[in-house]
């Protein structure tokens, strides 16, 4: 099947880059699903090896390479990361949110210490005040387009690891920060290394979890501590900078790093041809004139094809990809509104409401609320899916169902809440009021955030991590900018007007979820990564037939073989 581009050329400069995309996606595409797809194949060996062969071996995939065995997996394999028990599985689930809640927590870690600092080192602009959440979201931007791609390169656990362990380094330089210029420095690079979780757990869960009831499950889970992180830390730092000082809120965050790296430090590679390429190296040595390679290994890219393919294929699936671009766009918006409620909930509940920062903190906990609902919501819709696909009904054989509903559920009530909170944030109405709008600006924001990104780990399966850090890239990139206007924004539309505004350009969104439903399947069928995994699969899947059927006559025919 030809890939082309197809549609008007507006200048020859611009038909020249989109072929370059459409070809470079078309070859990224062909080329992982290629190696995925041989590290999965279920085979016997086809000939005679000049030595023992291990019992995890399987041939090569090519009759005329008889020099050469290419290892994969076999049928229940104890190492494919799929076969592991669901006790380990669910250890690695515990460890990425664990980790998840370090990096998220920080992002919001100063909300409520930003006045201490100014008062210490002298800063009266508002538009630098923001910066110590802002500047933190800016890494997040940056991190997530080298995290996810190599971790698809080169395996999960050790980019993981280590920007977790360079994480703990820049927490502990903010605590300790000299001034608000370096304080702000560490900060940023705080958020590129907070980003390697945020990045990769997707890929992680995508590795461990082979249907998409376990894996749509975790996902819910991964979101969950992703929106609860964020949430403690007005309390932590409200707390802190009233009592014992804002440099304690590192202290804390960098003492719960350090209890988080020890499940982190023993949680496995889950990555499967960077276990295959490991069990290739381990043969080897056990075996010196075993002549073996991992897949891996056979699809090696140098630092040209690594630069212009791996590390810019988050970026070509925002350019390409109408799925990746418009769930961006959505999640960026709900995103954005999300952090600037730091900035919102100060003016409505200590300005008018004159709470405490510690109080204040505290309210936060009714969008954890509404965030928890969201989760038995999820369970008793993936429940009812999943009875109606065991019935057979029609309606459960277009992909868009298995997700979106929840988006669309999720999308109106995440608006409502925005009216909710604007409207009734007065002197003359109790605290309760705007406080509870919390609760469904949480069940929102959350349903969204599972339905989407579980559309996009579905629909994307082996580039999962690089859909999910294309999405969490333009997300980043708006809850870095909005901020910066939320106090200006609020002073002069006033909160009713305020959060009328963003409640109005989230209903406009709420379409993005519809649209898929109604034209999901035709425009997956014009993606490039989509029609080439489509592809390569039918064409992997014959070759894989054609493979164990001559292995099982091959077997045969030594068999019946007379000894000599």
């Amino acid at each position: 099947m030809s890939l082309r581009h197809v549609g008007p050329i507006l200048n020859p400069e611009i038909d020249s880059l989109r072929q370059i995309i459409s070809d470079a996606d078309e070859k990224d595409a062909r080329d992982r699903y290629r190696e995925e797809t041989a590290d999965n194949i279920v085979g016997a060996r086809s000939h005679e090896q000049r030595y023992q062969p291990h019992p995890w071996q399987t041939p090569s995939l090519s009759p005329s390479e008889n020099e050469t065995s290419i290892v994969a997996w076999n049928e229940n394999d104890p190492e494919n990361p799929y076969n592991w028990s669901k006790t380990r599985k669910i250890a690695i689930l515990i460890t990425t949110m664990i980790n998840i809640i370090n990096s998220t927590m920080g992002s919001a870690l100063p909300s409520n210490d930003v006045q201490a600092m100014t008062k210490e080192w002298h800063v009266t602009s508002t538009t630098q005040m923001v910066l110590p959440v802002s500047i933190y979201l800016v890494g997040y931007i940056v991190g997530p387009l080298v995290w996810a791609p190599l971790s698809e390169q080169y395996g999960r656990k050790m980019l993981v690891l280590v920007g977790f362990m360079i994480f703990m380094v820049w927490t502990m330089a903010c605590a300790l920060a000299p001034s608000w210029s370096a304080f702000l420095v560490f900060r940023l690079l705080t958020g590129i290394f907070a980003s390697a979780p945020m990045a990769v757990v997707s890929g992680i869960l995508a590795d461990i979890f082979g249907s998409t009831v376990t894996r749509g499950r975790a996902m819910a889970m991964f979101m969950a501590m992703t929106v609860l992180g964020p949430l403690f830390a007005p309390i932590v730092s409200g707390y802190c900078s009233s009592t014992i000082g804002w440099r304690w809120s590192f202290w804390i965050a960098l003492i719960y790093a350090a209890v988080s790296l020890i499940p982190l430090a023993l949680m496995p590679e889950t990555h499967g041809p960077v276990l295959l390429q490991l069990r290739a190296v381990r043969m080897r040595k056990q075996d010196p004139t075993a002549n073996v390679v991992a897949p891996h290994e056979q699809e090696k890219k140098g630092l040209h094809e690594l630069l212009a393919i791996v590390l810019t294929r988050p970026l070509r699936m925002i350019a390409s990809e109408p799925v990746v671009s418009c769930v961006s766009v959505y999640l960026s918006l709900v995103y954005a509104i999300f952090y600037m409620t730091f900035t919102a909930f100060p003016l409505v509940f200590e300005d008018i409401y004159r709470f405490s920062p510690g109080v204040e903190g505290l309210i936060f906990l009714a969008i954890g609320a509404g965030t928890f609902l969201a989760i038995p919501i999820f369970y008793a819709y993936d429940s009812y899916l999943h009875a109606a696909m065991d019935r057979g009904e029609e309606w459960t054989k277009q992909e868009e169902y298995r997700r979106l509903p929840l988006a669309c559920l999720g999308g109106p009530v995440f608006s409502i809440s925005m009216f909710w909170l604007g409207w009734t944030a007065r002197s003359d109405v109790s605290f309760a009021a705007p406080m509870l709008a919390g609760v469904p600006f949480g069940l929102g924001f959350m349903l969204i955030f599972i339905a989407l990104l579980n559309y996009l780990t579905d629909a994307y399966e082996i580039f999962a991590a690089s859909a999910n850090a294309a999405a969490s890239c333009c997300r980043s990139l708006l809850a870095t900018v909005l901020p910066l206007a939320a106090t200006p924004m609020f002073k002069r539309l006033t909160i009713p007007g305020a959060c009328s505004l963003l409640g109005g350009l989230s209903l406009l969104m709420c379409v993005i979820p519809f649209l898929f439903i109604w034209k999901g399947e035709r425009i997956r069928a014009g993606s490039k990564f989509c029609i080439a995994l489509h592809q390569r699969k039918l064409e992997m899947q014959q070759k894989v037939e054609i493979q164990r059927q001559r292995a099982l006559q091959q077997q045969q025919n030594r068999t019946d073989k007379p000894p000599q």
